[in-house]
């Protein structure tokens, strides 16, 4: 299995997890060729199954735990 640190294609909001239809983290690339995307959420859930049959696991689940976003008192 292999981490990649810089993917090729980021993930974006477009990109669904197959599980449950949140917004992906994670890309998991198979051996037979097709690939299986999962929230932050399943992807942990799944984490050891995942590691047994994936060429690649693509992570951006690190992007969540960025700054939170702020807004001044007369925005809220």
């Amino acid at each position: 299995m292999t981490t990649v640190l810089t993917p090729a294609s980021p993930l974006t909001a477009a990109d669904r997890c197959d599980r449950c239809g949140a917004q992906a983290y994670l890309r998991v690339v198979l051996a037979s060729g097709g690939e299986l995307l999962f929230c932050a959420h399943h992807g942990r859930k799944f984490e050891p199954e995942l590691k047994k049959i994936a060429v690649e696991i693509q992570d951006e689940s690190g992007r969540l735990s960025g700054t939170a976003a702020t807004a001044d008192d007369d925005e809220r």
